[in-house]
């Protein structure tokens, strides 16, 4: 091999010295600049037309040397999550036509392609699962293992032509892709409607293997809860292949507080897997066996926590920053560390920006390893779109989309050490010569394309290469432009073939603002603790409910239960001055009627969430309603006394005095510290009285309107969480978004108290 591999590349190099050393080389008739786009172009699009013969000739010989570089010994490992590492590896697997062509890709020319997952995904099925189960994010890793089975191994395997192999590889899209609703009553129930129960389509070792592990979510009383919740059916089957190795006497308990008893059997049972169905035994890994939490730090300074909740909730602002939140220490399987070791080439799977590389490379010794690999060809593919809530707003110029070089920069902020020595290229998807239509019709529906800043790239250090490898059969068919993964792998062949013959590199990146291993090494519950610890919690309150909200007690708990999951930043500990749940009727209703339209609030004297009738007709704005009185609530029982008194001059009314007196701090019962208390009312503009700690006032000019701390604490709470939900806070927030000049003091000190506030909210409320 070794002997063929250096006779190829004689070959491949006398070609070059030949059509480069003519005085007009015929590469100087294909497009682009860069000479590794050039051959690209010339692989992907043929010998231009119209050539003299000599010129076609040579060019054809050389496209022939590139073409038939021998890399299918080349250890390849891709990095990524979802979509972007699926459609790279194999196509996607969740498409409805992918069945059709399911061995295409990066596995069909380089069949020693490995892939490392992110796990911090918790959508869907996926974040089902994790409230039932300590173990990782699955969906992308069932993802990724479909589109890595191979064709010669189904064949070694089971000896399946390749009409067979295709056969048996729709169906088991079709069983893994399969979603349900409602528990099925037993597992030949679910056999039949997963597709399953129609013999003789696959081997029998898969047939059986697949009926084993759908019987153990029915006979396995650790996976009972899971058929109860809405799911795709490969995560269970997944979830299944771990537990068939875990000895049942370890309940889910037990598993969820010794994590090493886990580990092992995560591993194994997601390669005996990939064995069972034809993909190599390491064809999929995840970068850590520790379940992880995305947290994202937008510029304004709040906080989200989870994957599923940053993508759905526009903030307005660009992400600064992007956490990784540990369950444990992170632990990477000895399998990652060989691989990355060994690598040929390695590759940053597109995908969106802040959770699918930035999560894997956060993982301890991740981005070392690859670092310390010095022989690899390493290259990042760009994202085509720009997607929303992620790369639609830069910190450069929040008012224009993403640049490719935002992107670099981010990934810059973002990895442990920045960049250097991660890739060297970054390759783009090139649009030339897509029809304008297409584009606009892609407009129309908000995708718009990253921009490739070339110059900006290059002087990060990282060559761009801009390639069509998209299908123009789909593109003529459907107007659709899409990664292709059979396109894909050909450039690859071909940037592999010229690795160590084009030696070009970017400039010197400038290294600033890098973050190391202690920035972002934190720790979070694990999921399945929480979700158990919310149900236990909402168990014990009171709940008093109208017959008018057409709710029960039991359907109100498990609803807020949900919001309370769904909001990952809500810290337990904010729920225990809480008592109960108490429906006003909304006649009854007694609060302030013309300034007041929250009708929602925490009764100290009770400790109990008042919420009026109206606000149980639809979950949203039971919602809202729950987390501003649930943020009233940390305030507790903390004041004596309120009262508002007139101001008069000259026997004129000038305005009123809001004056605040607090309960002694012997007799207080408040989530804040004094301290913590004190600064929160100096926020909420509350002057406190040089001769009585316990006493604040706020003077209000005339007929203006005034938020009380109390209610300005319950609003901003839930402003925090979700801006969508409190309208008067993001109006009072925008502040932040508008150009401030030193001309006007006054816009200067209120953006200063906003951003204070929410480092306040972050820091002491939240704990970020």
């Amino acid at each position: 091999m070794q002997n063929h591999r250096e006779e190829h590349t004689a070959d491949l190099v006398d070609s070059l010295k030949r059509i480069s050393g003519k005085q007009l080389s015929p590469l100087d008739l294909l497009p682009h600049d860069d000479l590794r786009e050039k051959l690209v172009e010339l692989i992907l699009s043929g010998v231009p037309p119209g050539l003299p013969s000599e010129t076609a000739n040579g060019l054809q010989q050389l496209r022939d040397a590139l073409a038939s570089e021998p890399v299918q010994d080349l250890n390849v490992v891709v990095f990524g999550g979802g979509t972007g590492l699926s459609t790279i590896v194999g196509g996607d697997s969740r498409s409805s036509s992918w069945a059709r062509n399911p061995f295409s890709g990066m596995k069909s020319l380089f069949p020693k392609t490995r892939s490392i997952v992110c796990v911090t995904d918790d959508g869907g099925s996926t974040g089902e699962l994790l409230k039932d189960l300590p173990l990782i994010a699955l969906g992308d890793i069932r993802h990724v293992l479909l589109s890595s089975i191979q064709l010669s191994l189904l064949h070694e395997l089971y000896g399946l032509t390749e009409a067979e192999a295709t056969r048996t590889v729709s169906l088991l899209a079709t069983v893994f892709n399969y979603r349900f609703s409602a528990r099925p009553e037993n597992s030949q129930q679910l056999l039949r409607d997963c597709g399953l129960a129609e013999r003789n389509i696959l081997p029998k070792a898969i047939q059986d293997g697949l009926e084993k592990r759908i019987s153990l979510l029915f006979d396995d009383a650790r996976l009972h809860n899971t058929l109860s919740r809405p799911h795709c059916l490969g995560n269970l089957i997944l979830a299944a292949s771990i537990y068939k190795r875990i000895p049942d006497r370890y309940d889910n308990i037990r598993l969820a507080s010794e994590p090493v008893l886990v580990r092992k059997h995560l591993y194994r049972g997601i390669a005996l897997l990939c064995a069972l169905l034809g993909a190599d035994e390491l064809a999929v890994l995840p970068c850590t066996s520790v379940p992880a939490q995305l947290s994202l730090r937008y510029t304004n300074g709040a906080q989200l926590n989870g994957e599923y909740k940053s993508g759905h909730t526009h903030r307005g602002y660009p992400i600064d920053r992007a956490f990784v939140n540990f369950c444990g220490e992170p632990d990477v399987s000895s399998s990652v560390f060989d691989l990355i070791e060994g690598a040929d080439i390695m590759i940053m799977a597109p995908g969106s920006l802040y959770s699918s590389l930035i999560p894997v490379f956060q993982v301890p010794g991740i981005a070392d390893a690859v670092k310390k690999n010095h022989k690899a060809l390493k290259i990042l593919v760009s994202n085509l779109w720009v997607q929303t809530g992620e790369t639609d707003l830069s910190m450069v110029d929040p008012e224009r989309k993403f640049h490719l070089s935002d992107l670099l920069k981010a990934y810059e902020r973002n990895i442990p050490g920045g960049t250097r020595g991660l890739f060297d290229q970054v390759l783009c998807l090139s649009l030339k010569n897509v029809p304008a239509t297409v584009l606009q019709n892609y407009a129309v529906e908000g995708k718009i394309p990253i921009y490739l800043d070339r110059e900006k790239v290059r002087l990060q250090g990282i060559v761009p290469l801009e390639c069509g490898m998209y299908s123009p059969s789909v593109l003529l068919e459907h107007g659709v432009i899409r990664h292709d993964a059979e396109q894909f792998s050909l450039v690859i062949r071909t940037l592999w073939a010229t690795f160590h013959h084009v030696t070009e590199r970017g400039a010197a990146p400038t290294n600033s603002a890098l973050i190391t291993k202690s920035h972002f090494l934190t720790t979070s519950e694990l999921p399945s603790i929480r979700y158990r610890q919310i149900r236990d919690y909402l168990a014990g309150i009171s709940i008093e409910l109208r017959s008018q909200t057409g709710k029960d007690d039991e359907t109100l708990r498990e609803i807020l239960q949900d919001i309370i999951w769904n909001h990952k930043d809500i810290p337990l500990a904010h729920l225990q001055l809480v008592k109960g749940i108490q429906c006003i009727e909304t006649e009854e209703w007694k609060r302030n009627q013309k300034w007041d339209r929250v009708y929602s609030f925490f009764d100290p004297y009770d400790g109990l969430l008042k919420i009026r009738q109206d606000q149980f007709r639809t979950e949203g704005d039971l919602e809202v309603a729950f987390l501003v009185a649930l943020g009233q609530s940390l305030l507790g029982d903390y004041f004596q006394r309120k009262e508002m008194l007139p101001v008069t001059a000259d026997g004129i009314i000038l305005g009123k005095a809001y004056h605040l007196y607090l309960k002694p701090l012997a007799v207080r019962d408040c989530y804040l510290s004094n301290e913590d208390l004190s600064d929160y009312l100096a926020l909420a503009r509350m002057v406190q009285d040089p001769d009585d700690a316990n006493h604040y006032t706020r003077l209000i000019n005339g007929e203006e309107g005034f938020t009380p701390p109390g209610l300005l604490f319950g609003l901003t709470y839930a402003w925090y969480l979700d801006n969508r939900f409190a309208s008067h806070i993001e109006y009072k927030m925008a502040v932040m978004k508008v150009d401030h000049t030193d001309l006007i003091p006054e816009q200067v000190k209120m953006r200063s108290r906003r951003e204070s506030l929410i480092v306040f909210f972050r820091e002491v409320v939240f704990g970020h």
